[in-house]
């Protein structure tokens, strides 16, 4: 169970590295505040939540996740899920109470994928459909924006839908004081980028927006802030409880807010892990993603994710531990005790530029561009996704991405590893291409003997079929000698695929030999009765002993008047050995 107690290694820890973790988490904190705040508004959440699930989720999950670096807390992507699944649920339920019930259905689902050693998983999601559901995101969050950039309404809802009703809203009016600030927030952040991209230019835009509403008094002249829509309170996060009458409604957004966040959170583990050179556990990710998603759900948060973004800084300014981590989370909590009521201030049009960045940010043509350059299976993934997210719930288009990776691992994955048999110049036996004899190797018109590696279940009965039918169906051929001696998993499909193509053999006059079974394999044959209709060779201590004895029934049942044919004399030269050896 030590993968699930990763905090042991904070006992290496030296007073060397405190400063280094210290000024890290400082530096998270200063980009979490203004993140916190505008995924919360993504999410259709009052902001402090944003702000606590920047607090004792990433405390918690520092302490329990396999990276060192990761800071766990609220994502751009994620938020919009989650948003997502607030319009489709809230009825009489409020926003607060859906967002805590679904981060603890997803807190469980990844605590048990985590104890269940099922790190391997996220494998299986194609990069296209991640990028194809990112790509798409970072479009719906920009054109989320558009009407508190505009200070218009409009309804909220796939991306057609909210650009429709943003254009109707033109006809009524923009609010020229909302468009500039808006636009001065996107303008102050690019310069600041310019200069250097080290700088924290959400922080500062952040501040100067309050300072200009304050000092201009702009608030006063109908500039929207947080404050008029949900203000933050002076300090700590109140406890809150999952609503269970919810459970059954949200478990469908919950295993898409999962399969998501462990998506994120593994790419951004990996990403850091690459350059940092720690070894990453991936279940272990799972767990203390877990952990800190129950966290959110028991201190007033929403489903959390590792943040590329924070991570990343954290990485980058120093932090060696996962000490910073949980600093950080220290330090949101003494944000939120004294500068809870001075965020109020902040005006939603300077929210909504930050949003823009955030969304250009997530649309990144270098990498779509060369997805699109690439295979056209990766296209199809990347290009439908892509389009899933903007018509359908976005729930529903994780689970689109999900079967398109699915069908492509399916498509593409090779469950058996098939090869053929020769006789190489000095007539010892080699696997070579199937179907493929090197100049100077040989085999027997009549027999083909084919050497399979793999799991022998129901989803590579079909491929072990192909394979000996087309080695049958050559002109000529009679025995079929299939060696399974680095095979595993023998189940009933497999087994009933087998007696199939041994019936068909037979009734065309052929000859269908297994060798090499091992001992369970052997007593699987035994339990299903086919052992007594098919010929099976089982695994011999001696090397290759129970080939010799296939080979030896094989060259019994042949015609002798094929001309070289190496099959008798690798016979007679493995007998010979074999006296030698008895001597």
């Amino acid at each position: 169970m030590r993968h699930l107690v990763p905090f042991l290694d904070l006992r290496d820890l030296n007073a060397q590295q405190l400063p280094g973790e210290f000024l890290a988490a400082a530096a998270v904190v200063f980009l979490a505040v203004p993140q916190g705040v505008a995924y919360a508004l993504i999410a259709g959440l009052p902001p402090a939540m944003g702000l606590y699930a920047a607090t004792f989720p990433t405390i918690i999950g520092s302490f329990f996740r396999s990276s060192r670096q990761v800071v766990a807390g609220p994502t751009n992507a994620l938020s919009l899920l989650v948003g997502g699944a607030i319009i489709g649920t809230v009825l009489e339920p409020d926003a607060a109470a859906v967002a805590v019930t679904l981060a603890f259905l997803v807190g469980v689902m990844q605590v048990l994928a985590g104890a269940l050693r099922l790190g391997s998983v996220v494998d299986y999601i194609s990069s296209p459909v991640v990028l194809g559901y990112i790509t798409g995101a970072g479009v719906l969050i920009g054109v989320g924006q558009l009407h508190n950039v505009t200070g218009t309404e409009g309804p909220r809802g796939n991306l057609f839908v909210t650009i429709a009703g943003w254009i109707e809203t033109l006809a009524s009016g923009v609010d020229a004081l909302t468009v500039g600030v808006a636009a001065a927030t996107v303008v102050l952040v690019l310069v600041l980028r310019r200069i250097d991209r080290r700088i924290p230019s959400a922080v500062i835009a952040m501040v100067a927006s309050i300072l200009a509403a304050t000092a201009l008094g702009l608030e006063d002249r109908g500039l929207q802030t947080i404050g008029d829509i949900a203000p933050i309170p002076a300090g700590l996060p109140p406890l809150s409880l999952p609503d269970p009458t919810l459970f059954q409604k949200l478990l469908p957004v919950a295993v898409a807010c999962t399969v998501l966040s462990l998506v994120e959170s593994s790419a951004v583990g990996r990403s850091i892990a690459g350059r940092t050179g720690q070894k990453l556990d991936a279940s272990t990710e799972f767990f203390g993603q877990g952990v800190a998603n129950l966290a959110a759900a028991f201190f007033s948060g929403y489903p959390t994710s590792g943040s590329l973004t924070r991570s990343a800084l954290n990485e980058q300014v120093g932090a060696k531990t996962r000490l910073s981590g949980s600093i950080s989370g220290v330090f949101m909590l003494v944000v939120l005790l004294i500068l809870g009521p001075t965020m109020n201030h902040t005006p939603i049009a300077a929210l909504a530029g930050l949003l823009l960045i955030v969304a250009w940010d997530l649309v990144r043509p270098a990498r779509i561009q060369k997805v699109v350059r690439t295979r056209f299976a990766d296209r199809v993934a990347f290009v439908v996704t892509v389009l899933g997210t903007w018509s359908l719930t976005l729930d529903k288009a994780i689970y689109l991405g999900v079967g398109i990776s699915l069908v492509l691992f399916l498509r593409r994955a090779r469950l058996l590893v098939i090869r053929e048999m020769a006789f190489s110049p000095e007539n010892r036996m080699r696997d070579v291409a199937l179907g493929r004899v090197p100049e100077g190797f040989r085999r027997c018109k009549q027999v083909r003997i084919l050497h399979v590696e793999g799991a022998l279940f129901f989803g590579s009965a079909g491929e072990l079929r192909a394979a000996i039918e087309e080695a049958a169906s050559a002109p000529g051929v009679r025995e079929i000698i299939v060696r399974l001696k680095r095979t595993q998993g023998l189940d009933v499909t497999t087994i009933e695929t087998l007696e199939a193509i041994h019936q068909a053999m037979e009734e065309r006059g052929q000859h269908l030999s297994l060798v090499g079974l091992r001992p369970g394999a052997m007593e699987t044959m035994r339990r299903s009765g086919a052992v007594e209709r098919l010929q099976c060779y089982p695994s011999q201590p001696l090397w290759f002993a129970a080939m010799d004895a296939a080979l030896t029934d094989t060259l019994s049942r042949l015609d002798r008047h094929e001309v070289d044919c190496p099959l008798e004399a690798y016979v007679a030269d493995r007998t010979a050995l074999k006296r030698k050896t008895q001597k």
